[in-house]
């Protein structure tokens, strides 16, 4: 193997110095990688006309991210307006967040209000 000199550092030594700092970057943890148990996305589908769960206990300030699985717009609306997802799409899906003040919150989709549930944060 041919070595070249240069200031009085070989190439090889470089390369290696080099490979082992590109291996460190790869494998250090990235505060977008590493998810924490805080972290949990909790989600609530709607189909059938009927959201799924009905009832879901979530910690607070919990991230909820809510699917349209139905043919029609629907909402997810707080009773007590602390929470609103506005129109979910067709086949869409949105997130809010879950109050930070623990007690039991009742929704309703505004567009048909025969369908309901429940919110437990804790």
């Amino acid at each position: 193997m041919r070595r070249f000199v240069k200031s009085g550092v070989s190439v090889p030594f470089v390369g290696i110095t080099l490979l082992l700092a590109s291996v460190a970057l790869t494998t250090a943890p990235s505060a977008t990688v590493v998810a924490s148990a805080s972290s949990k996305v909790y989600h609530i589908k709607i189909k059938n006309f009927m959201f799924n769960p009905m009832s879901i206990k979530v910690t607070p300030g919990a991230h909820i991210e809510v699917t349209n699985k139905d043919s029609t717009t629907h909402t997810l609306t707080s009773s007590s307006g602390v929470f609103n997802t506005g129109n979910i799409k067709p086949g869409h899906t949105k997130s809010f967040t879950a109050p930070s003040k623990p007690g039991t919150y009742h929704y309703i989709c505004n567009i048909h209000q025969y369908m309901t549930g429940t919110i437990i944060v804790k």
